[in-house]
């Protein structure tokens, strides 16, 4: 909008206007954009203008990583310590295994059925006397060895596995493992013993016993 202004007609014929008069045109005020501008600029504070500092964002990151990584780092160490202690008290008598009375007994008989005359490797005569003889007494007594041993021969045969794994990756002492070593050895020379025994009773039954001694071979 234009402003009216009064005017002044000279005897000269030139023309005055007041504001010439006065010598001053007047503050015009700003319109527009540029009051919109003026009037945005003056509630702006100064920290809007400069933004969050970056150093806080990397500060918290690293606050961050660090937790996570401490988390990480504690719960290894816990599982290992629990692992350990695990394996630390395992029950020392698991392996501290002994031989059935059934092969005490064995050879008890065997040493009577030596008195009666059997030899190692005669077999059983078909008459009604060699039926209930020592020939007879002794192979009942060696299937009962064989039944007794049974038990041994799975236990060793499920604990196997699992302790070469675990002395592969040194998670058992080695007093654990000379445990299981020995117990592993005994119930081998008992398997072997059962199978010599078994040809001198019978030839040919050795192969009877190696259903279960094919797992500790």
């Amino acid at each position: 909008m234009s402003n009216t202004e009064e005017a002044t007609v000279n005897p000269d014929g030139t023309t005055t206007f007041a504001s010439d008069e006065n010598g001053d045109a007047g503050d015009v005020p700003p319109s527009g954009d540029d009051a919109e501008f003026e009037a945005g600029s003056e509630g702006v504070p100064g920290d809007a203008e400069k933004g969050t500092d970056p150093a806080i964002f990397l500060f918290l990151g690293f606050l961050l990583i660090a937790a996570i990584w401490f988390f990480f780092f504690y719960k290894r160490r816990k599982d290992q310590a629990d692992s350990e202690a695990f394996f630390s008290n395992l029950d020392g008598e698991k392996f501290n295994l002994k031989l059935p009375a059934a092969v005490e007994e064995y050879y008890e008989v065997k040493a009577k059925a030596e008195e009666a005359g059997w030899e190692p490797g005669q077999t059983a005569g078909k008459d009604a006397a060699n039926a209930s003889g020592p020939h007879r007494m002794l192979a009942q007594a060696l299937m009962k060895r064989c039944i007794a041993d049974i038990p041994l021969v799975q236990h060793i045969q499920k604990e196997s596995n699992g302790m070469n794994k675990l002395y592969s990756h040194s998670m058992c002492s080695v007093s654990q493992w000379k445990a299981y070593q020995a117990a592993e050895q005994m119930v081998s020379t008992e398997v072997d013993e059962v199978r010599a025994e078994a040809d001198e009773v019978e030839p040919g039954w050795s192969q009877v016993c190696d259903n279960y001694s094919q797992h500790v071979d």
